[in-house]
């Protein structure tokens, strides 16, 4: 099959640290390049692929810092020549919100998107109701709640590359926390489960520009304990070490996470997950199997000193069956399937069944 990957170009794909969205487009095209698929990327130039390299600008724009002024005018430039291009393309599959539903629904080429943030945004809702054509890919069951009535074709769990998420021999002595540092992530709940249950806690997090404040006043008070160690952004090849040491992944979010790929990186490595159990939390961790979904603070606690009754193996084999790379390109490509024996580009399709526990 013939298949365009659209990008953001905030981050590379893959992206050198954070990075979510860009990861997950990484994943899949590698995937399919490695099934034999015929893939272009539309990404920055900076990107890393074994796929078709469409390079829409010569650096992750978050990368060039105050140097760009309007991301979007980027992104506009990049989806024209998407659309001048998409005959070449069995099916174009958008990875960067609602950008393209204008020049999509005009154009009528094959194409899919799927929706990688919160939708519980009311903004965003008449939009979706005018573009009730376009085809969308929801990441959680629990995403999708706000909209519905939107045109769902699938839910498809992301997944990772078995081969470069596997777990280390590591003592396990400490508690981690990997992500963002901002509000809704709930780092300081973190440390507050990590102190009432006596154990240190690493934290390995970027600080964006809009959460500085939210940091110094908030987060930095907290690492003058001998039990918090604040390890800064890493990257892909540091995860599994970072992970595999761990006792437990804290995920004590405050939000409607849309899927949380830390947790299924951290059952790649055999490490349990404790967290509150908003948006797709209870469908990614089986509480007592894969790891605890608390209310408080004090239950977090004391699922740290029942962690041990959770089988690490059993974390791992289930990232295996639920949350491969394999298992996702398998999913898409049904989706692609089901969007192209449809006939018309962007019109409503029955639903494929999502991913089963």
């Amino acid at each position: 099959m013939r298949i365009a990957q659209v990008a953001p170009l905030y981050e590379s794909v893959p992206p050198r640290l954070y990075g979510g969205t860009e990861r997950v487009v990484s994943y899949l095209t590698e995937e399919f390049v490695r099934q034999d698929h015929e893939v272009t990327l539309f990404a920055s130039a900076d990107s890393v692929t074994s796929a078709e390299l469409r390079p829409m600008c010569q650096q992750a724009l978050r990368l060039q810092g105050n140097k760009v002024t309007d991301p979007l005018a980027y992104h506009v430039r990049m989806l024209e020549i998407v659309a001048r291009e998409a005959e070449d393309f069995d099916i174009v599959h958008f990875h960067i919100d609602y950008l393209h539903f204008p020049v999509s629904r005009r154009q009528k080429f094959p194409c899919v998107t799927t929706l990688h943030g919160r939708l519980d945004i009311a903004e965003i809702h008449p939009l979706f109701r005018e573009f009730s054509d376009m085809r969308l890919v929801s990441i959680s069951d629990a995403q999708r709640e706000p909209m519905p009535w939107a045109n769902w074709v699938a839910t498809v769990y992301h997944g990772l590359p078995e081969r470069s998420f596997q777990p280390r021999p590591a003592p396990h002595e400490y508690l981690a926390f990997l992500g963002r540092v901002s509000p809704e992530k709930g780092v300081d709940s973190a440390v507050e489960i990590a102190k009432r249950s006596g154990i240190p806690i690493k934290i390995a997090a970027k600080v964006d520009p809009v959460d500085h404040d939210y940091y110094e006043a908030k987060i930095r008070p907290l690492l003058d304990d001998s039990l918090v160690e604040f390890v800064g952004e890493i990257g892909d090849s540091e995860k599994c070490e970072f992970l595999s040491g761990a006792r437990a992944l804290l995920f004590p979010i405050d939000w409607p996470e849309p899927f949380g790929l830390v947790m299924i990186e951290s059952l790649a490595c055999g490490t349990p997950v404790i967290a509150f159990p908003h948006g797709s939390v209870p469908e990614i961790i089986q509480d007592g199997v894969t790891g605890f979904l608390i209310s408080s603070v004090d239950e977090g606690a004391s699922a740290v000193r029942r962690i041990d009754h959770i089988d690490r193996n059993v974390c791992r084999s289930v990232f295996e069956r639920r949350f491969s790379a394999r298992r996702m390109c398998s999913d898409y490509l049904e989706v692609y399937r089901r969007v192209l024996g449809s006939g018309d580009s962007n019109t409503r399709t029955g639903e494929i069944d999502p991913v089963a526990a």
